[in-house]
């Protein structure tokens, strides 16, 4: 039945409407949408194994629920997404501030309305997406902020003593009445503005300035927070985390190819990127290969974390160096390259905490550092192994390679080439061109020329090759020559 068009309370109340608090609309809209094998949480990858479910059973539990995990695990998108859970439309007493359901009033406004009106009382309609309020837990965010205050305006303007409830103005969480309420980095939160939220999460009363309010809330309450056992800002305190039905743990992917659908979600491409600015299917794994080194590395603090953030701006920063060479060079199209990845240093070194050896390398070396290991890492996956003690008189893959860069200069390759003179330098180099026709016979023609970067880097992170980045170029040699040019 289309119960929007009714306008009173009385006219509700004869249609059969049945009044529903927050927690039962999701339990009983998550049960209808699991039988229909609808997936509740679409553009979330990653967790239909792990925390999906655990949400799953904390929403059937009707639980307030705490997501716990690191920076960049998605967890306010999972809280935004239970709104797609909540009832279309849900009647409320027109005017109220707090959402009075008017089977179930609260507010003395709510109260004094129904009993004066009846079932003329005017009824509105609260959409779904109005039920959703977030506040970021900062240490500046006061009681007044959160559950509410005396209103010295508001008693002046009504003749009211200090005594009269009337006086009061409702903070975030009342007006989030029969909402999602969501307070992030929950742990930020000041231990006493925490002890506030105990009454409302357990016994249903609020307490402002003297007055006590039995006040029994709708809310389905939402946290989020990092791990306590690092943070030094705060933690949760105990009782309240006592009151808080289900607490789960999120993750980072754990796998490349989840990384790149998140990624690729994110990005936010502009078209004409998308249109001019091929990128072949190794230059995707290979962003997202560098956060996996970057949670890894030894000059990163872990306990920080690696948002998914940075693989989606370094991303973001792959195709605007391709984009900004495009333009220089006047192509109308090109390919993203190896080298384009030195344009994404600045989406690393903003992105990650370093440690004091990390500190003493420098942002700007660990990025590139965790650039070349995430190449060093894909690289036997699509090529043989290169063995770091070879046997003399024994034929290897890469002999034909380095005996051509022997006998010649080597090749540079300045940022700024275009296209065709880009993939001439790189054609020059014919032993690597056979490596991947034997290895890869299948790779599609836009892929050679970034394969045969990819194995002369390859090739340098195993010292069979010399590289070097000079001014706005990189420079390939073979090792002996480089040994020389660092010594002599």
């Amino acid at each position: 039945m289309d119960y929007i068009t009714i306008k009173t309370f009385g006219e509700l109340r004869d249609a059969g409407y049945t009044p529903k608090t927050i927690k039962e609309e999701l339990r009983q809209n998550l049960m209808k949408k699991i039988r229909q094998r609808e997936n509740v949480f679409e553009g979330v990858y990653g967790y239909e194994d792990t925390v999906i479910p655990e949400l799953e059973r904390a929403i059937l539990s009707k639980h307030n629920i705490n997501l716990l995990g690191l920076r960049g695990q998605a967890k306010t998108r999972l809280a935004r997404l239970m709104v797609n859970l909540l009832d279309e439309y849900i009647p409320i007493v027109e005017g109220s501030e707090i959402n009075d359901d008017p089977f179930r009033p609260l507010s003395r406004y709510a109260v004094e309305l129904l009993r004066e009106k009846g079932d003329n009382t005017p009824i509105g309609w609260l959409h779904r997406d109005e039920r959703f309020s977030e506040k970021l837990a900062t240490p500046d965010v006061t009681v007044a902020d959160l559950i509410g205050d005396v209103d010295p305006i508001k008693a002046a303007n009504l003749r009211l003593s200090y005594a009269d409830d009337r006086v009061i103005h409702f903070g975030m969480i009342p007006r989030a009445n029969r909402s999602i309420f969501v307070i992030n980095e929950l742990p930020d939160l000041q231990a006493r503005i925490q002890v506030a939220l105990f009454n409302i999460l357990q016994e249903g009363d609020i307490q402002i300035r003297g007055f006590k309010l039995r006040l029994p809330l709708d809310v389905q309450f939402v946290f989020t927070a990092n791990p306590e056992d690092y943070t030094n800002r705060g933690s949760i305190v105990t009782p309240l985390k006592d009151r808080i039905g289900s607490q789960i743990l999120t993750h980072y992917p754990t796998s490349v190819e989840v990384a790149k659908a998140i990624t690729a979600q994110e990005a936010a491409l502009e078209v004409d990127q998308e249109e001019s600015i091929y990128v072949p299917e190794l230059a995707r794994e290979i962003i997202e290969q560098i956060s996996f080194e970057a949670r890894e590395s030894a000059y990163v603090d872990a306990k920080s974390g690696v948002s998914a953030r940075m693989s989606i701006t370094a991303f973001q920063n792959l195709l605007s160096t391709a984009e900004l060479r495009m333009l220089q060079t006047g192509d109308t199209s090109t390919t993203v390259r190896l080298s384009d990845f030195m344009g994404i240093v600045p989406a690393i070194t903003g992105k990650v905490e370093l440690l004091y050896e990390g500190e003493q390398e420098g942002a700007a070396s660990v990025a590139i550092q965790l650039i070349e290991d995430a190449v060093k890492t894909l690289f036997p996956t699509l090529f043989p192994k290169i063995e770091k003690l070879e046997k003399e008189n024994k034929q290897y893959p890469y002999d034909d390679i380095v005996r051509w860069f022997l006998d010649s200069d080597g090749i540079e390759l300045p940022d700024d080439l275009s296209n065709f003179d880009y993939q001439q330098k790189l054609a020059q180099v014919e032993p690597v061109r056979a490596l991947i026709q034997a290895y890869h016979p299948d790779a599609k023609s836009e892929d050679i020329y970034f394969l045969i970067e990819f194995v002369l880097w390859g090739l340098t992170l195993h010292s069979k090759l010399s590289k070097y980045r000079i001014g706005n170029s990189v420079q390939f040699q073979d090792s002996i020559q480089g040994y020389l040019r660092n010594n002599i």
